[in-house]
């Protein structure tokens, strides 16, 4: 092969390479190169194909994270009666905030919906938190185990919806 023949990323001009974005037909490197269902794209095409799949509306905005704000408070009240069920609970209350969420914006999605309605479902599960927070504090002098599970479960409630919420509506797979 001669100089004029090789390839180079458009990105990282010192870098040979024999991948071509499918879709624009750019030289691209391993580095630069981004794995779909139809073969390897460079990241400014995959970021053109991602903005129009951002279809929520104004309304999406407010109305969602409003939902998502009261299913998440609403779980939190239930989470500390059923201890380290609520491990269970949370991913489920989080499943199910996603779900109503979906319903009600007619499954319209965009990033900033995701950020929302995650910083929301957070937000609604706090108020019960704080008080108990406020109430370990206030009742329990010395730290004691009892003492501090109410405690724990709620804040892992917290963790666990919020972190179902965001990585259900981001489309993240584990596993």
């Amino acid at each position: 092969m001669t100089d004029e023949s090789k390839l180079y990323c458009y990105l990282h001009p010192d870098r040979e390479t024999s991948l071509r974005c499918n879709q624009c037909e750019r030289p691209i490197c391993t580095r630069c190169a981004v794995l779909t269902p139809t073969g390897y794209r460079c990241k400014e095409c995959i970021q053109s194909q991602q903005k129009k799949f951002e279809t929520t509306t104004n309304a999406d905005l407010v109305i969602a994270p409003l939902i998502a704000a009261g299913l998440s408070f609403a779980g939190s009240l239930i989470a500390p009666r059923l201890g380290f069920f609520t491990l269970f609970l949370a991913p489920l209350v989080g499943m199910a905030v996603v779900e109503v969420c979906r319903r009600v914006t007619n499954k319209r999605r965009s990033v900033r919906l995701t950020q929302l309605v995650s910083g929301a479902a957070l937000v609604g599960s706090l108020p019960y938190l704080a008080l108990t927070l406020l109430s370990f504090f206030r009742f329990h002098s010395s730290l004691s185990v009892v003492g501090l599970l109410p405690l724990v479960w709620q804040a892992a409630y917290t963790f666990l919806v919020t972190s179902s919420v965001y990585y259900r509506l981001s489309g993240i797979r584990i596993g």
